[in-house]
């Protein structure tokens, strides 16, 4: 069995493809991720924004490209 490891998405990358490489990770509809963080976002704002920015460093890019 291989180990899943989450990168940042070259093809459902909206700003740094942190969200879009949290939704292939899971397996879920990026669509859906971007609205849960949106709403969570109206709520937490600064926390999230920063975790967004910490995440977009941390988190290596994928070197995957789908066509």
């Amino acid at each position: 069995m291989t180990k899943k490891k989450l990168y940042r998405s070259n093809n459902n990358a909206m700003l740094a493809g942190v969200l879009g490489g949290i939704a292939e990770y899971f397996n879920v509809d990026p669509t859906m991720i971007r609205l849960i963080f949106a709403v969570l976002w109206i709520f937490t704002a600064l926390p999230l924004t920063a975790l967004y920015i910490a995440a977009a460093i941390i988190i290596p890019k994928s070197d995957v490209y789908d066509r």
